[in-house]
């Protein structure tokens, strides 16, 4: 006869193991559910600076595009005519290479184009041969500089910009380039044989100008990310006060040139993916002087000035000092500073509208955040904040 004891000792044994298990399995499963998604922090650094770009710090930084490569008969080139005084250099994207030592999985891009150099784009894009000749020169850039990518930064297609060459056929043209250069840095990278990826990534508009004049549902196909210049909404073309930078619409919309939020939900409605935009943080400030007012409340106020733009290194000592008081707008979760007997007002990013920010990116499911410009900000104060914040 067998001994029941036994059989629910054993019973109770092959329970307990069982129970074990599953809570192991439990256990993983819960522990990569939580784990913590790797979000991009996209550095643009200027080459017109004068600044040692091996001083960079690359410990929270995924990606550094380097500002900029210009258009030259059609073609991709790193152009050494000056920029601000400066020569542009090669010897500066080795300098970014170095960085890698620090940072092996950091990606090193060259920007095309920007405010002062769009002129060439129109043209570029225009016919199926410009496109492919554009095309061979990014993938050829990228071969001859060893870079992880190309960042396109048009600004704007089918809009004038800086005075630049533009036409209704830019829309769809733009889209074609995209596709000419990612096929050309795909070939490049299939002749390597090495399993590359070269990167392809365009600096956006943050206006429904912008939106309106490029293909969002289809240019997604062709790149990695897309980074949203979410600034300048004030700036200077402006003699009245606003938020250059703010994440949410103030207590006067009306008054609100736009907003991040407002920028991202254009992007996504007109058809491009959440988790390929990365937000837009501002490392400097714009200034107003001469603010037309006698009380202290100087926002969307006439000034004597429009809004220039001013580094946070430039002004970060005087927040809260020699004058200046430090004023935060809850509605639209951006700070600003005003001195009330010089009658000078500066809207800027802070510790606080960065986290705002960062929080939203998380909640919305974007890539990560990108921002301009890494030098005006080398005591690193709001770099230190931001990659605290995105490692949260």
């Amino acid at each position: 006869m067998m001994n029941y004891r036994i059989i629910s000792v054993v019973a109770l044994l092959f329970t307990l193991t069982l129970s074990a298990c599953n809570s192991k399995n439990k256990a993983k499963i819960n522990s990569e559910s939580k784990q913590e998604k790797e979000y991009m922090a996209v550095a643009y650094v200027a080459g017109y600076r004068d600044f040692d770009f091996s001083s960079i710090d690359v410990s929270g930084i995924t990606h550094i595009n380097y500002a900029f490569g210009n258009i030259r008969d059609g073609e991709a080139v790193f152009d050494t005519t000056q920029i601000d005084g400066k020569n542009l250099t090669p010897l500066d994207v080795e300098k970014l290479h170095g960085l890698k030592s620090q940072n092996p999985d950091l990606k090193i891009l060259i920007s095309i184009g920007g405010w002062s150099w769009s002129k060439g784009f129109s043209d570029a894009a225009l016919t199926s041969e410009s496109r492919l000749k554009f095309a061979k020169s990014c993938a050829k850039m990228v071969e001859t500089y060893k870079l992880d990518g190309i960042d396109l930064d048009w600004e704007y297609p089918n809009q004038v910009g800086a005075g630049n060459t533009h036409r209704p056929e830019d829309v769809k043209n733009f889209t074609l380039m995209l596709k000419a250069t990612r096929e050309q840095l795909d070939l490049l990278a299939k002749n390597e044989g090495k399993g590359k990826h070269y990167l392809l990534a365009i600096a956006s508009g943050a206006d429904k100008a912008y939106v309106d004049n490029v293909e969002m549902d289809e240019i997604h196909k062709y790149l990695d990310f897309l980074n949203i210049m979410t600034y300048d909404f004030y700036n200077g073309h402006h003699d009245i006060t606003g938020h250059h930078a703010n994440y949410l619409s103030s207590a006067k919309p009306e008054m609100d040139m736009n907003s991040a939020v407002n920028a991202v939900d254009m992007h996504v409605k007109a058809g491009f993916p959440v988790e390929k935009i990365n937000l837009g943080i501002a490392f400097y400030g714009r200034i107003w002087k001469g603010v037309q007012t006698d009380s202290n409340d100087p926002l969307f106020k006439k000034a004597e000035t429009v809004g220039m733009g001013i580094d946070y290194v430039d002004f970060y000592q005087n927040i809260n000092a020699n004058g200046y008081i430090r004023y935060w707008d809850d509605n639209a979760k951006a700070p600003y500073l005003w001195n009330p007997n010089e009658k000078t007002f500066i809207s800027y990013e802070d510790e606080e509208s960065i986290q705002s920010k960062v929080d939203y990116m998380k909640s919305k499911g974007l890539a990560g955040v990108m921002f301009w410009e890494y030098s005006a900000d080398h005591k690193k104060t709001l770099l230190h904040a931001l990659v605290s914040d995105l490692n949260q």
